[in-house]
């Protein structure tokens, strides 16, 4: 089992200096998201500042940029990493689309197909002079002259990563990529009761393996070598487990363990702004159902145990922040090359 990290940084100037420390450190991938900076403009600084590190962004939006705009940005990425980059999408909700990035919200599992099949056709082209003619029911490629075609590239397979959810992002997945992030709110239950059995009915159409497709995941984890460290871990993976959970698109989650009525007092929390009484609602069998609890030693252990057969690479839901707690993420890291 290999582990990443995400960037998490407060301005892009902090980029190189924490790429190079942790390719230094030993993790496997370095990640960069969709929140408050553009995950491209993060992976282009990671791959001018380290060497061997696999690079990708956990998720970037697809919607509010085109297939031609993505296209473009992961063939340079490609290029510019010599194959480490690997694009990772994801649909957002409705509302963000809407309302933050001011795109249409319609058809999200549709139209993520088509983005994917467009940005192959047009990798296609540029690698092996094939004439684009990609016509779908929400995007029309039919140009590309000389002069605004980049040309083939060393490593012009790139991978595609989606993340979801619900079924139809698992079953895309397993048709026409190769790798599914899955999201932190998760557990072991639904993993094995939802998400690969989609990603299995995928993978049946596609004719592959299930050793052609990697799932990634952030894991939630409340780490302490102390039981002071472990009760503040605790109470700010509650936190996070309640924001979550507070949210109408991960109900099938709290749903299927049979926690409907938490997750509707949460919604109703949420939505007077009463997050302060929201941890409190996430009891211990589900701090237990979401996190994976230990000491900094144990917990590679107990992760690649737990999601043995499930994950192939893990991340913590934690900042990896040069200078704090090297000590201990450079245990936890060989725990798991150790075999975990």
């Amino acid at each position: 089992m290999k582990i990443d990290t995400n960037v998490a940084v407060s301005s892009l100037r902090d980029v190189p200096a924490l790429a190079q420390a942790a390719e230094a450190m030993g993790f496997d991938g370095i990640w960069s998201s969709e929140t408050s900076h553009d995950p491209f403009l993060i992976s282009a600084l990671i791959a001018e500042n380290t060497r061997q590190v696999a690079l990708g962004t956990a998720i970037a939006v697809a919607f509010p940029r085109s297939p031609g705009t993505l296209a473009y940005l992961a063939w340079d990425l490609a290029a510019l990493s010599n194959g480490r980059f690997i694009l990772g999408l994801g649909t957002q909700v409705k509302a963000h689309n809407e309302r933050r990035f001011g795109v249409k919200w319609e058809a999200p599992v549709a139209k993520l197909r088509e983005v994917i099949l467009a940005m192959s056709a047009l990798w296609d082209t540029w690698q092996h002079g094939t004439r684009l003619n990609f016509r779908g029911e929400f995007f029309k490629l039919t140009l590309m002259s000389p002069f605004f075609n980049p040309g083939p590239i060393g490593h012009p397979d790139i991978p595609i990563y989606v993340a979801g959810v619900n079924r139809g992002l698992c079953r895309l997945a397993g048709e026409l990529c190769d790798g599914f992030h899955v999201h932190p709110f998760h557990s072991v239950r639904y993993l094995k009761e939802v998400i690969v059995p989609a990603i299995e009915e995928g993978l049946r159409i596609s004719g592959r393996p299930r050793s052609e497709l990697e799932l990634v995941s952030s894991v939630f984890v409340v780490p302490g070598d102390t039981e002071p460290e472990r009760a503040a871990a605790g109470q700010q993976v509650r936190r996070q487990i309640a924001f979550y959970a507070s949210t109408p698109s991960y109900a099938p989650v709290m749903e299927l363990h049979g926690w409907g009525e938490t997750r509707e007092q949460l919604s109703r929390l949420a939505a007077r702004g009463g997050w302060d009484g929201m941890p409190p609602l996430i009891t211990d069998a589900m701090l237990d159902a979401f996190a994976v609890s230990g000491t900094w030693a144990e917990l590679p252990d107990k992760i690649t145990e737990r999601y043995a057969g499930l994950l192939d690479r893990v991340m913590y839901y934690l900042p990896f922040v040069p200078g704090e707690m090297d000590d201990r993420w450079r245990e936890a890291i060989q725990g798991f090359k150790s075999g975990g």
